[in-house]
């Protein structure tokens, strides 16, 4: 899935992305609060800026992640 995927599918209110592959992704400054990505592969995506309040990452490959944000409601 490609970052316009994502963020059309987002901004048309689905939240499931379970186990969606988003390898090296570009989702700086994206909205993906209370997405589910349970197993997605997030691996070396970019998420500068990007807010994920809520969101589930269970189980979630976050490696090489460039700049994975850390925010407190």
């Amino acid at each position: 899935m490609d970052t316009n995927e994502l963020l059309r599918r987002y901004l048309a209110r689905e939240r499931n992305f379970q186990g969606a592959n988003l390898r090296k992704i570009n989702l700086i400054g994206a909205e993906l609060n209370g997405a589910d990505l349970i197993g997605a592969d997030l691996s070396g995506a970019d998420l500068r800026g990007t807010q994920l309040i809520d969101a589930d990452l269970s189980n979630t490959d976050l490696s090489r992640v460039i700049s994975c944000p850390v925010k407190h409601p």
